[in-house]
């Protein structure tokens, strides 16, 4: 699904249904929303099914990190270098 999403996400536009498998077993299926019901309706359900939440209200972006920590020592990927060495 990974490497299909856009595919699968132009086809259930075009009114197609999308089945998911894992292991060649069917898990679950993508459908069209059906015409007429509110958006704020089905996300108002999902809400209360604990299926989804939705974001802040605010429409503030997230926040950016301004610059990276800085730790001393020795940087991690010798660290990790090191200790998959040791195996």
């Amino acid at each position: 699904m990974k490497r299909n999403f856009s595919k699968a996400i132009k086809a259930v536009k075009s009114g197609k249904d999308v089945i998911l498998t894992k292991r060649s077993k069917p898990i679950a299926v993508i459908k069209p929303s059906e015409r007429g019901i509110a958006v704020d309706t089905v996300m108002r359900r999902l809400e209360a099914e604990a299926v989804q939440r939705r974001g802040p209200k605010s429409g503030k972006p997230m926040p950016v990190w301004r610059s990276p920590v800085r730790i001393k020592g020795k940087p991690i990927v010798n660290t990790i270098s090191e200790e998959r060495d040791e195996r």
